[in-house]
């Protein structure tokens, strides 16, 4: 066995698959009674999408519920043919082959449809290389449409350098298709998981204790009696000055109250504000790291050592924002633990609330509500001259309480001692709806921030890759690799029996797919098989999905009688491993699929999915291929050659009817 190796890597490596991305968009979804043209459409787009088998399978329900137009045969023979030559359709393959053919009325150009169909006929009929120029021109004549079809799955029908032909027209077109439409700018978004809307704590609402309240009533009430009293016997001494002296007290309490309630909300909210600027204390247990709180701890944490502000010591600037990194957190995890919600879902609001603190400590606004919070002159005044009016009043006031000085004396000091606790709780009430008020004009702001952020973030995302898109690029890379490939062997189209790819997701890759779609990954490993006369030449490629960039890391030449087995162990929807055991070389195994666990429920099936995303990797064509050289070698290829050439034999018969 010959081989040649670059940068080999191990064939049983680990491979990690982060976390999976279900978007919602229906795009492959089916009404609950489909019609037959339902189907149909839904079975095109799986077609687009490279999922064969799916593609197949609501075709042929289509036809046999009566739907049949050029158009729906058009789809039918290249859903059938799709990827493959002829000699590697099977028995059953062939027998539909045959039965759609004989099913076709005859084909003229004056339908678009009914020209690619005449269009495909040709290519399935044997042609010699003049005719197969001419059916080349016709091709070339069709519709846009109708011609990228045929040369994005058709391209392997053809034989000898007519297929070199077609070979290069179809590797062209996937040169322009692997790049197109801002494939660069746009691809990440489609591993982005929908952002989730943005929320807002609750403000918590205002919580009076019941000392507070009694402190207020019984105060009041006290400091009413002691006042009345006091008030008769200042009117009873009949003299002008204690009763100014009276109206004057009662007018410095009432402005001390003002300026020392406002005084004592203030520095209130100023020490709740600080604390949040402080170092946090140590929890007693840590969040899960697989948990919603853990991966949340660590998004902050990612991102606080990301966003560093401009001039600043990422030590010192992680060390300062402590306190306020865990309050963020402690917020965001409160907002979305219960619903669900994926961490990664979340991330957009993590990264503006970090964003958002690293600008207002760039712009030394981070503390700005100690500016906002201080003791402003008035209240200083209002509190201080207060005070001084009550001292004067009660000195105005005294010469009338000489005549009973023992009850005015007493009436006095109740007046003061049921003021103090009375002023004292109020303070703590209106600080308290005061709180509440400031909390829900901070919210709002907060809200509407918040909310610009999640509309900005949604319209970057608005052109996030369809499904459809996604194949396209992977079907280029595909082909593009192949052509590499065979370049590197100095190989043509022609000399190639079959290619075909197993593939499977990279390590640590991330994985996103549409509701009832396949898996579609960041960064692939790919194992490409090129079937010759001379036997089997592999190429194992990384494929960097979104950098649009690939290296080879191994490359085998082994003829097909060293091929001793080929197997998938596993099952749907659980992991699946591919297994290639040459007769005297170590085994090369690649795991293709894992568990299908997603990061938040959804309604597919996980073995349908595991279905679809297996159809369009390829992958049973290529364990068809495989098998059956494990099975026979070269002699399994004869063997399908000449059982193909004899179908095909019969068949051109009944195409020659169709197109003459």
């Amino acid at each position: 066995m010959n081989s040649t190796q670059t940068n080999v890597a191990g064939g049983n490596a680990h491979v990690g698959v982060q976390a999976g991305v279900v978007h919602t968009v229906n795009f492959y979804e089916l009404p609950p009674n489909p019609r037959p043209e339902d189907q149909f459409r839904a079975a095109v787009k799986y077609l687009d999408n490279r999922v064969r088998d799916e593609a197949r399978r609501l075709i042929e329900e289509a036809v046999a519920r009566g739907y049949v137009t050029p158009e729906v045969q058009f789809y039918r023979l290249v859903a059938l043919l799709s990827g493959r030559t002829l000699r590697q359709l099977s028995r059953e393959d062939l027998d539909r082959l045959e039965a759609i053919c004989m099913s076709l009325p005859h084909l003229d150009d004056r339908d678009e449809w009914a020209a690619g169909l005449r269009g495909i006929v040709r290519l399935v009929s044997p042609v010699s290389d003049p005719d197969a120029e001419l059916v080349i021109k016709q091709i070339d004549a069709l519709r846009q449409r109708q011609r990228d079809l045929i040369y994005g799955h058709l391209e392997a029908l053809l034989e000898g350098t007519m297929q070199d032909e077609m070979w290069a027209r179809s590797v062209a077109l996937a040169q322009t298709q692997r790049t197109a439409r801002d494939r660069q700018d746009r691809v990440w978004k489609f591993f982005h998981p929908d952002p989730v809307p943005p929320r807002v704590l609750a403000v918590r609402p205002a919580t009076i204790a019941f000392r507070d309240w009694l402190g207020i009533g019984a105060g009041a009430a006290l400091f009413t009696v002691a006042l009345v009293k006091l008030a008769g016997l200042v009117v009873s001494s009949g003299q002008l000055g204690p009763v100014l002296g009276l109206l004057t007290g009662l007018g410095g309490l009432a402005a001390f109250w003002v300026g020392a309630a406002d005084r004592h909300f203030r520095r209130a909210r100023l020490r709740a504000k600080d604390a949040g600027l402080l170092p946090p204390r140590p929890r007693r247990s840590e969040a899960p790291a697989s948990g919603f709180a853990g991966k949340v701890d660590r998004l902050f944490n990612r991102y606080f050592g990301r966003y560093v502000p401009r001039g600043a010591d990422r030590a010192y600037w992680l060390d300062q924002t402590a306190g306020i990194r865990r309050q963020l957190r402690d917020e965001v995890v409160e907002l979305y633990r219960e619903q669900r919600i994926p961490a990664e879902r979340v991330a957009w609001l993590v990264r503006y609330l970090v964003s958002d603190v690293r600008q207002r400590w760039e712009n030394d606004t981070l503390t700005a509500y100690r500016h906002e919070l201080r003791i402003p002159t008035r209240t200083s005044l209002l509190r201080v001259g207060g005070l001084s009016l009550v001292a004067a009043g009660i000195f105005w006031t005294a010469p009338a309480l000489t005549s009973a000085p023992l009850a005015g004396g007493a009436w006095l000091l109740l007046a003061v001692a049921s003021a103090v606790p009375a002023v004292r709780s109020s303070f703590r009430v209106v600080a308290e709806h005061r709180r509440v008020r400031a909390d829900e004009a901070e919210r709002f702001a907060e809200e509407m921030a918040r909310e610009a952020a999640y509309r900005r973030w949604q319209r970057k995302l608005s052109d996030k890759p369809t499904d459809t898109e996604m194949a396209a690029w992977l079907e280029g890379d595909r082909k593009v690799l192949v052509d590499q490939a065979m370049r590197q062997y100095r190989l043509r189209p022609s000399h190639v029996i079959a290619h075909a790819f197993i593939e499977a997701p990279a390590d640590s890759c991330k994985k996103a797919r549409y509701q009832r779609g396949p898996w579609r990954y960041s960064r692939y490993r790919l194992l490409l098989f090129l079937l010759t006369d001379d036997g089997v030449r592999q190429v194992n490629i990384d494929l960097d999905f979104e950098a649009v960039t690939h290296h080879t890391t191994q490359r085998l030449n082994y003829r097909f009688d060293a091929v001793a087995a080929v197997r998938i162990d596993g099952i749907a929807a659980q992991r699946q491993t591919f297994e290639l055991t040459l007769v005297n070389g170590e085994p090369i195994s690649v795991r293709v699929s894992d568990p299908d666990i997603e990061s938040e429920p959804h309604t597919d099936d996980p073995t349908k999915v595991t279905e679809l995303s297996v159809d369009a990797s390829g992958l049973r064509h290529t364990l068809h291929v495989l098998e059956g050289v494990a099975a026979e070698g070269k002699e399994w290829i004869r063997h399908r050659r000449r059982r193909a050439d004899a179908r095909l034999a019969k068949l051109s018969k009944v195409i020659r009817g169709l197109i003459d």
